[in-house]
């Protein structure tokens, strides 16, 4: 994309209204919105912005900022229907601070560095995300309900599913903006649904990722529904993760992939294992950010507890796809939609890269059930645990230098204090399952 053909679109859509986006450190998406006659100063990453109002980002007083538009994510936002005031178009920015540098506390600029630093190695990273989803109604005030709109499972077809309709033009209108859509189903629990889409390098899946969850909310709000990609809104019934399927390439082959050897893997996949499953308590602070996704990783519902690998085998935190040749990949299944996909994807590659820098050698694969396992068992066969809430993880960040060095000290000190917060907010509060257990007990 270059600023011609930017251009061109835009007169020939009667675009009017530009989204400048990015992302605050939690991941959520920020946006200013400018008339399309400040386009060409927009390109040229002349337009500030405060700063200080995002979560984060500066101190009042340093809070000039620059919004640098990356011109290849360009396009126009199709759930907005041409009206004779025009249409909007969106960019995803990066971020530079006063004096036009880098700024520091921008998710997207820690990713662009611990990429350079895998480039540095010859390496590029490819990602293929599987962001699940709920739906749910609303009530009469439009307030979102736990009540979802079918008791559907894994796979099942309609009229069990009954968000079949929604799925479809969320992958209709993802399929318009550029996504190439491998698959979406019915998940296992009532209401949960899966669009897979196809893998690209590592700073296009981020930022498609935070596209994803626009476009899944918006039209499912068109449905009359809410979607959230909150991880556990239910207790008994299984959460919504967001695994991960990650390969480096290097010279345009797969990095993953050694046919001489019997299970396909290369040393470079192992000594990445290795390192991901090092550094995997310090990881799950970031891809697994809220006191909620702690009540996803719990035995018994799929999700990974344990710090492991296998060829096959669901339970672990890291699972191989048959799949050799180019499609030769790591299942990193412990990241829940939640997440910041810049720092979720920076510190996963930093960690594989510690692992492949000092040629880590990763224990041997569990194919076993881990679940089904004694903590002797899991002990001999050196099968530690993720942390157990999010106070846990925030206490292994503080304590994993890789991974705070891979956020950089500006994100890792402001987003180590949010959470630490959330935490206090939560430990604080009261809640209806104490009232009903201890009220009238004691």
């Amino acid at each position: 994309m270059d600023r011609e053909t930017i251009f061109r679109i835009v007169r020939e859509n009667n675009v009017k209204f530009i989204r400048l986006q990015f992302t605050d450190i939690l991941g959520v998406m920020k946006s200013v919105s400018i008339t399309s006659e400040q386009l060409d100063k927009a390109l040229d990453g002349d337009l500030m912005f405060d700063g200080s109002s995002i979560e984060g980002f500066v101190r009042i007083e340093e809070s000039d900022m620059y919004l640098k538009p990356d011109l290849d994510t360009f396009l126009v936002l199709p759930w907005i229907s041409p009206t004779s005031d025009g249409r909007t178009a969106r960019l995803i920015c990066n971020i530079y601070d006063s004096a036009e540098k880098p700024f520091e506390g921008s998710p997207r600029y820690a990713l662009q560095k611990v990429l350079g630093e895998a480039a540095e190695l010859g390496y590029s990273m490819m990602v293929g995300p599987e962001p699940e989803f709920f739906m749910f109604h609303l009530d009469e005030n439009g307030q979102p309900t736990l009540e979802t709109n079918d008791k559907a499972s894994y796979f099942d077809l309609p009229p069990v599913d009954m968000g079949e309709d929604a799925r479809r033009d969320m992958v209709e209108t993802l399929s318009s903006m550029g996504f190439e859509i491998e698959a979406a189903h019915h998940e296992v629990a009532p209401g949960q649904h899966e669009i897979d889409f196809k893998y690209q390098e590592a700073l296009a899946t981020a930022d498609n990722i935070v596209t994803f969850r626009i476009v899944v909310r918006t039209v499912a709000q068109k449905h009359g529904m809410h979607a959230t990609f909150m991880p556990k809104p239910i207790f008994g019934i299984n959460g919504s993760g967001m695994h991960l399927h990650i390969s480096l390439f290097k010279n345009g082959e797969n990095a993953f992939y050694d046919s001489s050897r019997e299970d396909g893997l290369s040393e470079v996949c192992r000594q990445f294992i290795a390192g991901v499953m090092k550094h995997a308590k310090a990881i799950c602070a970031i891809t697994s950010p809220t006191v909620n996704s702690y009540k996803r990783l719990v035995p018994g519902y799929e999700a990974p507890v344990h710090i492991a690998w296998s060829y096959r085998n669901r339970s672990p935190l890291i699972r191989i796809p048959a799949r050799r040749g180019i499609g030769t990949r790591i299942e990193l299944r412990s990241p829940d939609p939640t997440c910041n996909p810049y720092l979720g994807l920076t510190v996963i590659l930093k960690s594989g890269l510690d692992g492949i820098k000092n040629q880590m050698v990763a224990v041997d694969p569990i194919e076993q059930n881990i679940y089904e396992m004694g903590l002797a068992e899991r002990k001999l066969s050196q099968i530690d645990s993720l942390p157990g809430n999010l106070y846990e993880a925030i206490t292994e960040l503080t304590n994993d230098p890789i991974v705070k060095e891979a956020l950089g000290d500006h994100i890792y000190s402001l987003f180590t204090r949010a959470k630490i917060k959330e935490w206090e907010k939560y430990s604080a509060r009261v809640y209806d399952w104490e009232i009903r257990e201890y009220l009238e007990k004691f």
